[in-house]
């Protein structure tokens, strides 16, 4: 069966578990495997959360919509990282986020409660994906107090800065792309699209950057 799932030891959820063991884990916590078209949802505002799910192939963006249909993109996410885990954990009855396919995707789904439920075997590689499912949300929980810290920033250009820097520490240097488009980076930063695109052009201007679509250059700001 895990041979439909594609390169599972991709995801932080399996990191310690053979390959051996995964055909058994896989069905211990029913897992399948569903694609989605680019553009289409994965999860709906409104819907009770049905499953957890890891990407195994696209990108898939969380977007939160208010009452007026300003979009804001809360994370992004690429092959073999989880998603949902949280409302699942914290059984809410309605999501109060969307998530759609931004490119072709293809999803594995899991039973979150049999995740969190061990059978009556009590597999040792059961335990290790409760560890890794906690180890997970505790990452995550330190991106979301990061993402807090940035839109923190009062201004639209401080917001781009501690973005880009924040992109450039964690790529190792001062070239790098993002995953976003620029309506994309604008939702993330929650900030006007032809304000931030006039902000990047002055800073270019300035000589703090260079860009060519999402490949960005930072320079020294002497």
């Amino acid at each position: 069966m895990k041979k439909n799932f594609g390169n599972l030891k991709e995801s932080a959820l399996f990191y310690g578990i053979h390959e051996t063991e995964l055909e058994d884990l896989l069905a211990c916590v029913h897992a399948s495997a569903m694609h989605y078209a680019a553009g289409n949802a994965i999860f709906l505002a409104g819907e009770k959360p049905a499953f957890v799910g890891i990407v195994l192939t696209g990108e898939a963006v969380v977007v939160e919509e208010d009452f007026f249909g300003n979009r804001n993109i809360l994370a992004h996410f690429t092959p073999g990282e989880l998603f949902g885990e949280t409302f699942a954990c914290a059984e809410v009855d309605v999501l109060p986020v969307s998530v759609f396919a931004v490119a072709d995707c293809k999803i594995l789904k899991l039973d979150f409660a049999k995740v969190l439920h061990p059978c009556e075997k009590a597999c040792d590689f059961h335990h290790r994906l409760v560890f890794n499912m906690l180890k997970i949300m505790a990452q995550k929980n330190l991106l979301l107090n990061r993402k807090a810290r940035l839109l923190a920033q009062r201004t639209t250009r401080e917001k781009l800065l501690s973005y880009l820097s924040g992109q450039a520490k964690q790529s190792g240097g001062r070239e790098f792309s993002i995953p976003f488009n620029r309506q994309a980076l604008a939702d993330f930063l929650s900030v006007d699209r032809s304000a931030m695109s006039a902000e990047l052009c002055r800073m270019r201007d300035e000589g703090l950057l260079e860009f060519h679509k999402n490949r960005f250059v930072l320079k020294d700001s002497k």
